[in-house]
């Protein structure tokens, strides 16, 4: 087998959670349809998972539309049974949904309340979707989960970039990103003997429509020199789900334009 026939993923049937989504999640889709997956696509909204998916398959690939909500744990299962009933099983599983309008206010701003709602999501739906989609990975002998983390689950948020907005970062956000990350290590650890990867992303900041004095700030901090956009976390989602990265576990991948390194 080839270098480029590695990175394929004919075959392979590949569910991405808020696959539809404008930030990370459509990209994400995109990616491994092209990549020959079996794409699904599940969010709350089914109308827009649907007209996602049938644009997909317009463009020739092969793409379906669920609905689930990861704040709701009888609508993790129902999506499971759904996914074993229609394709018999899964290959490939990206967690990149995020509790809905959950992360907002700074520290003295957020409450209790906030961090539970946030954990029903981003801790307790996280648990369930992986305890039930790893159970039947072991069971195959293989599968590749990749977990959408952040900059923000590694390191701490630089307060002078948001000076001149009203913008502010919540710490529940840090708290379930950084979470995500060893989670995903255990992940790795306990199931890696049934065939089972399982690796995590920690994107940078992505360009959306942010205030121009924090842009400005951004684009100076990261030596890149600018913002994430659309396809630059596709080639990181693509090679860990493939086997191209075969026999990498347990990963933190940094796509992030070198925000970390300094």
């Amino acid at each position: 087998m080839s270098i480029l026939d590695r990175f394929r993923l004919d075959g392979r049937i590949a569910l991405v959670t808020a696959g539809s989504g404008p930030l990370f999640g459509s990209s994400i889709s995109e990616a491994l349809a092209e990549a020959g997956a079996t794409l699904i696509t599940a969010s709350r909204s089914l109308e827009r998972n649907e007209s996602f998916a049938e644009d997909l398959r317009r463009r020739g690939f092969d793409a379906h539309a669920m609905q689930f909500d990861l704040e709701n744990l009888d609508s993790i299962d129902l999506l499971h049974a759904k996914v074993l009933e229609r394709f018999g099983r899964l290959d490939v599983l990206v967690n990149s949904a995020l509790t809905r309008d959950g992360h907002t206010g700074g520290l003295q701003e957020q409450t209790a309340e906030v961090w539970r709602h946030c954990g029903a999501g981003d801790l307790a739906g996280l648990l369930r979707i992986c305890q039930l989609f790893v159970a039947d990975m072991a069971r195959e002998g293989h599968g590749s989960i990749v977990n959408i983390s952040s900059i923000y689950g590694v390191v701490a948020n630089d307060p002078t970039i948001y000076e001149g907005t009203d913008m502010k970062q919540p710490p529940s956000y840090n708290f379930v990103k950084a979470g995500m990350i060893n989670y995903t290590r255990y992940l790795a650890s306990y199931y890696g003997h049934g065939g089972v990867r399982a690796n995590c992303i920690s994107p940078g900041g992505y360009s959306n429509e942010q205030p121009e004095a924090f842009v400005q700030r951004y684009n100076a901090r990261v030596p890149l020199g600018r913002m994430m956009d659309n396809e630059d976390i596709q080639g990181a989602v693509v090679f860990l789900a493939s086997d191209a990265s075969r026999y990498v576990t347990g990963a933190n991948l940094m796509v992030d334009g070198g925000w970390t390194i300094v």
